[in-house]
Parts: C-alpha cells; structure tokens; sequence
C-alpha cells in the first residue's frame, strides 16, 4: 500500500469520537474499574495488538497495584470482517485464582472476547472481567458483554485508538468510521 492510499483512508472516513471523548471515557473507565478492583491486586491483560493504545492510556489511570502480561488473538489478520480464532500467545504469567481484567479495543461480534475469557477460566482464572475502549452498537446478539464499555460506536468499521484499517492508522488518537457507500 502506498502512503497516499493510507492517507486515504483517513481523508474519506468520519470522526465518530474526538481525542477529548476518548480521553473522558478513559478518566471514566479507570474510575469504574478502580473502584471494583482496587482491593484485588488483578492481572492485567490487553489483547494484541489492538489493545495496546487503550492499554497504554489506561495503565496509568489505574492507581492501584496490579501485574501485566498480554495475551494475543485474532480473527481479522489485517482484513474488515473476522474469521476463525488463532491464539498466537497465551499470557506468560499464572492466572490461577487470581482476578484478571482482559482490554480490547472493541466488542464487535464477541467471539474473540468470549474465547479469551473462557480460555482464561480454563487455565485457573477465579474471576474475569473485560474492558472495552469500544462497543459496537450492531443489534447482535453477542455471546459476551464486557464489564466496563468506554464508548459506543455505531455499526460501521471503525479505526483509530489502536483499532485499525487494513493494518494501518492504530495511532489517531481520535476514532473515525469508513464513510458508507
């Protein structure tokens, strides 16, 4: 893909939610997810790779103690609709009886979330809770609701806050929609 094809993404898509939501949402999730698990001392886990901006603004809200790993999966590999679960790393540190909070960028359909937390319980977890940044709003019936939502997004493919498009854009700090056809 060349440069001016990236850039055209961006150019021909539409800001759903401007750097500022994002940040209220952020102040707002880490003093939900304070106040259920400060007295927790929880494992921390982002989903790879999109996870990891939300990750990398959250952490430092989060004032209390907690460990962090990661764990990847996928279903989209660099495309717009998701396919079959591929684990490509489980977390290195023990889950067992421990409290885990899984962050992903987005609950589209649920599968990935709903695999991550039954694979977390299948290895010890004793209680998995989930953090979005997004939550798309497209009238399915999703086999999970994650426990902390940041923002709503609407039923469009949407990029930006380490959510991407075709692999590219992860990095705005803004989350943006593809202009529908």
């Amino acid at each position: 893909m060349s440069l001016p094809e990236a850039q055209d993404y961006l150019d021909n898509a539409e800001c759903i939610a401007s750097s500022e939501q994002v940040q209220f949402a952020l102040d707002r999730l880490a003093g939900e997810i304070s106040r259920e698990l400060a007295n927790d001392f929880p494992l921390v886990l982002p989903v790879m790779g999109g996870a990891v901006v939300f990750a990398g603004q959250l952490l430092p809200r989060l004032a209390f103690p907690l460990e962090f790993d990661y764990l990847h999966v996928t279903r989209y590999r660099g495309k717009t609709s998701g396919g079959e679960i591929e684990w490509r790393v489980l977390p290195g540190l023990n889950v067992v009886g421990r409290s885990v909070l899984v962050l992903d960028d987005i609950l589209d359909e649920g599968e990935t979330l709903a695999a991550v937390r039954e694979k977390l319980l299948e290895l010890g977890a004793t209680r998995v809770l989930s953090a979005v940044l997004t939550d798309k709003a497209n009238g399915l019936a999703k086999p999970i609701r994650a426990d902390f939502i940041g923002l709503s997004v609407p039923d469009r493919y949407v990029f930006g806050c380490g959510m991407d498009v075709y692999g590219l854009w992860r990095n705005l700090p803004a989350i943006y929609a593809l202009k529908e056809h």
